[in-house]
């Protein structure tokens, strides 16, 4: 097994890991950052920690070269982590906060001792109050996390003990920013924006610890467009005539500020509107701020060889948004994995669409049914339903699982509610512990109007949400157009080629293999030619080509694992981009319709 980098590896050490600040919706000018070295011990006793066992590069997790580590956590095991936060307890009126990106699974803080917060969910944000448990200065921080990974119902993603294929090797621990902020008594917990672009206008709750008034201004640049005032918790609205549209063309973002007694917060919205309506041709198009818009995407997994679910950088993750702008994709779907923010942040100010999956869960897959059989299912035409007569089936039993699975579901939308990147939420992948997706996807809807709903991404369509979604690898693409959903194939292609010295082993997975880029280039524009383009004419509004870069064994990936080199020829993958983009425009007319015109 080869162990490749990227080349932002190089710059990153103790001293220099993941500064930037964390949380680009909501700034304060209070900020500690707390990635670097950590003690670290792993244990058997949950009450075993006695002293550490080496030190660890926070946020990268102990499974990855990154951290210095270089080791797996097991189930039964209990991964620690200490260090000493040198800050005094804050003056009367001021509260410390400390805020974990991510720890997978399930985290137990202690400070100074004592007991102070727990949290399940390995890729969800959540936060401390801290003060009550600081002493005058030095203060100890420690952490027991344990990931029983894919041997229970948590969400894990494409996480697995046992890797291989397209499920890829696990990570746990701290695996996001680590970071603390000093805030009044009475502080902002959340802004949700909601623009209602036929309108001119937006909506918006400022959610604080207590009810009192606020008030606020948007910015266009320097220039002050908008203000508003309220009180929290409590619905507000202004207008904005006139209003600068947000699309992955001219990614414009306005400028908010925002006072609250003592609080002082900076954030961002845009006004953009995604919807399905019949096109000039009838059919059920995807549109973007009123208009015929064809969303030309790759499946985005976030994996990389030196560190895992963790970019190795910023600037990595920019990198990946760049390289895809270049080739002429506008859409990501980030697929079973929730980012840090930073990656939605980038999305919104560079312009790129994003289709954002709920993280899977759910008991061990039965392979046989929910990849093999419903393949075949698939191209049959052929679903079944995914209520409680087929719960075991889909890996679905445990009522705690599904539970857990619609909390997740709630805390994923309102953590990244604020982003206009974000066009469509996808609950459920091929099956992979799906459960009633029906109801969850009214249940979003009603959570978030402003975005489509895809609810069963490539099978087991139970007839709901926006999407007739569609999965083609085999076989032959067959699909009957529908009234009301627009079609979308959301995910194709895997084409693989190995390039020698970028590979991370020599085992090879994918769905048709290549030797060469040149003969890859082929293949593709082949797909693009006998299988998507008829497709877009027949009514396909967007597409997911498998994938960006390659992962482990699985080397259909544009690029490869270390990002080194682009596989597919650029200028053949621009072209058909345009082209689809063109030939979607005409068929789908100049602006939307309503089913009444």
């Amino acid at each position: 097994m080869n162990q490749p980098k990227t080349g932002f590896s190089k710059r990153i050490s103790d001293q220099n890991v993941w500064s930037e600040y964390p949380r680009p919706s909501l700034v304060r000018s209070s900020y500690l950052n707390l990635n670097g070295l950590w003690d670290y011990a792993i244990t058997k006793d949950s009450e075993g920690f006695t002293g550490p066992q080496g030190q660890i590069l926070v946020p990268f997790s102990p499974e990855c070269s990154l951290s210095s580590v270089g080791r797996r956590l097991m189930p039964d095991e209990f991964l620690w982590y200490r260090r000493i936060l040198a800050v005094p307890r804050p003056q009367p009126g001021k509260r410390l906060l400390l805020h974990f990106g991510a720890a997978d699974q399930e985290a137990l803080l202690f400070v100074n001792g004592q007991e102070v917060a727990f949290h399940q969910g390995g890729y969800l944000p959540f936060s401390a109050d801290i003060t009550d448990f600081l002493a005058s200065k030095n203060n100890e921080l420690l952490l027991r996390i344990r990931d029983v990974t894919d041997t229970s119902w948590h969400a894990r993603g494409k996480q697995s003990l046992h890797p291989g294929g397209m499920f890829y090797s696990s990570y746990s621990g701290l695996w996001q920013t680590v970071w603390a902020e000093m805030v009044p008594d009475n502080y902002i917990d959340g802004l949700f924006f909601l623009p209602d672009f036929n309108a001119s206008l937006v909506r918006l709750r400022v959610s604080s610890i207590e009810k009192v008034p606020f008030r606020g201004t948007v910015l266009d640049g320097e220039k002050e467009v908008a203000s508003f005032e309220g009180v929290s918790d409590e619905p507000v609205c202004f207008s904005l005539p006139g209003f600068h549209p947000w699309s992955p063309e001219d990614p414009f973002l306005y400028q908010v500020k925002i006072e609250l007694g003592a609080d002082r917060v900076r954030s961002y919205f845009a006004m953009r509107k995604c919807s399905v309506h019949p096109g000039a041709d009838g059919r059920p198009r995807l549109f973007l701020n009123g208009r015929p818009y064809f969303q030309a995407g790759v499946l985005d997994q976030g994996y990389w060889p030196e560190s895992l679910g963790t970019p190795p950088s910023d600037e990595a993750m920019i990198a990946d948004i760049l390289r895809m702008k270049e080739l002429g994709f506008n859409l990501l779907r980030k697929h079973a994995k929730i980012e840090p923010e930073r990656f939605y942040y980038h999305c919104d100010r560079l312009g790129m669409l994003v289709w954002q999956d709920l993280v899977n869960g759910g008991t061990p897959y039965k392979s046989w049914f929910v990849t093999y059989l419903a393949t075949l299912m698939n191209w049959l035409r052929l679903s079944i339903r995914d209520g409680a007569k087929h719960y075991a089936l889909l890996s679905r039993r445990e009522e705690e699982g599904r539970e857990e699975f619609l909390r997740e579901a709630g805390e994923t939308i309102s953590f990244l509610f604020n982003h206009p990147c974000i066009v469509a939420w996808v609950p459920f992948n091929e099956g992979w512990g799906q459960f009633d997706a029906a109801d969850l996807a009214e249940r979003i809807r009603q959570m978030d109007p402003s975005r489509l709903v895809d609810h069963a991404s490539g099978w087991f369509d139970q007839k709901a949400g926006d999407i007739l979604s569609l999965h083609y690898y085999f076989f032959t693409l067959r699909f009957r157009p529908e009234k009301k959903r627009a079609a979308a194939l959301t995910e194709f292609g895997g084409y693989a080629c190995s390039i020698p010295g970028h590979r991370f082993c020599d085992k090879i997975y994918g769905y048709r293999v290549f030797q060469t880029p040149e003969e890859l280039t082929a293949g593709y524009e082949k797909l693009m030619e006998k299988v998507l383009l008829p497709a877009v004419k027949k009514g396909v509004c967007a597409s997911v080509y498998t994938q960006l870069s390659d992962i482990e064994e699985e080397v259909n990936g544009i690029y490869t694992y270390d990002r080194a080199v682009c596989k597919l020829d650029p200028k053949t993958v621009l072209y058909w981009n345009r082209t689809l983009r063109e030939t979607y425009a005409r068929l789908a007319g100049p602006e939307e319709k309503s089913p009444g015109d």
